[in-house]
């Protein structure tokens, strides 16, 4: 049996299924797999133990539906790392329970080295392709040298990337989706077009050069998109502390707006609310446009997967996805409002084709399959 040391990055966001499903969608295909795994998440320093122990029982909570419950493991992301007051805590391992382990695979980024040293082989899986290379490059984000890198962009160490590689081997590889969780769901009557996401964010600052790279930020341009569709729109997001004459601006212009973290806060209620919705649109943060870097979200994955069409802005080149079959990429509102009415004319194929693309490319068995042949050599 194969054993993997999963670091993960979710104590942060306890009420963001669709958070969560980035890296469940991972570690349920290594469990199906048979390998055994072990949830490892970093705990910043400055967490108080009344904040952690709340952080800690959500998440064990939500996984328990997964087996996942009894093989979460915690560590310091002090540096150098300090012995942490509150190891073990609520039945959480030790990281002596994974010493001596197959692989870790980091989905998280940051990690001390000394927690490295536990694992026999180690394999960076970058999911912020361009951004990640970025912050890297700029000292923005400090990760330790790991045996293997992979990455879900597929320009990421090309010749045609327009960011830096750092100096990396970069190979690529699909994002995943555990389809059995995941099965085609039939079609709601009067369901709209939706997506779960972040209204706000950061900024991208990369060699002299600064801008927004917030959701907000790549849905402006397409504000006056339902009045061009007959199709209903609906976002889920969660708005946070911001303006709250955000969601004034966006119902007046014809979107539905709903609260992301009361409809999508758990795993299960985010997969409910994907199945129940027609298709997926969404625009993309500038910096997926900005860098050409061919991304795909896992959020849109488990759209296709649930033969759910999906709608979504363009990234750039790709060598497999398709523009404009189950899955469409449009370039401007035009070309948004009318993929729309494709899909909704012809909605049997482009369901059917939309689940037949999650499992040709993103199968979560295939893809970790090969993630693992090539990180244990």
């Amino acid at each position: 049996m194969i054993t993997i040391g999963f670091n993960a990055n979710t104590l942060n966001a306890p009420v963001a299924g669709g958070h969560r499903w980035v890296f469940l969608n991972w570690a349920l295909a290594l469990q199906d797999l048979g390998c055994r795994v072990t949830w490892l998440e970093g705990v910043k320093p400055e967490t108080s133990l009344p904040v952690l122990h709340a952080r800690v029982s959500a998440l064990k909570t939500q996984l328990a539906r997964y087996g996942l419950d009894k093989s979460v493991a915690l560590f310091s992301l002090s540096s150098p790392r300090q012995a942490a007051p509150w190891e073990p805590m609520d039945g959480c391992l030790d990281l002596e329970a994974v010493d001596g382990a197959d692989l870790l695979l980091n989905i998280a980024y940051e990690i001390p080295l000394d927690v490295l040293r536990h694992f026999r082989r180690t394999a960076l899986i970058d999911i912020d392709p361009g951004l990640t290379q970025m912050w890297m490059s700029e000292g923005q984000l400090n990760v330790p040298r790991h045996d293997t890198y992979f990455t879900i962009g597929e320009t990421v160490g090309q010749p045609e990337a327009r960011f830096p590689d750092c100096g990396l081997h970069w190979h690529y590889t699909p994002q995943a989706v555990f389809l059995p969780a995941w099965s085609p769901a039939p079609l709601e009557p009067a369901a709209p077009f939706t997506t779960v996401t972040n209204w706000w964010d950061g900024w991208v600052v990369f060699r002299q050069e600064s801008y927004a790279n917030r959701k907000r930020d790549g849905f402006l341009p397409f504000l006056d998109l339902p009045r061009r569709t007959s199709q209903p729109l609906e976002l889920a997001i969660d708005l946070g502390t911001g303006d709250p004459s955000e969601r004034v601006i966006l119902e007046q212009q014809g979107w539905r707006v709903r609260d992301a973290t009361s409809l999508a806060g758990t795993p299960w209620d985010y997969q409910d609310y994907i199945r129940k919705s027609f298709g997926e649109f969404s625009c993309v943060k500038p910096s997926c446009v900005r860098t050409q870097n061919a991304w795909i979200s896992d959020r849109t994955l488990c759209y296709l997967a649930s033969g759910k069409p999906a709608v979504v802005q363009h990234t750039g080149r790709s060598r497999f996805l398709p523009d404009r079959s189950g899955l469409f990429r449009f370039r401007d509102i035009d070309e948004a409002a009318g993929h729309l009415e494709t899909v909704a004319a012809d909605y049997e194929r482009h369901s059917r084709l939309a689940r037949l693309l999650a499992e040709e490319y993103f199968d979560g068995r295939r893809v970790v399959g090969r993630v693992l042949e090539v990180a244990l050599g």
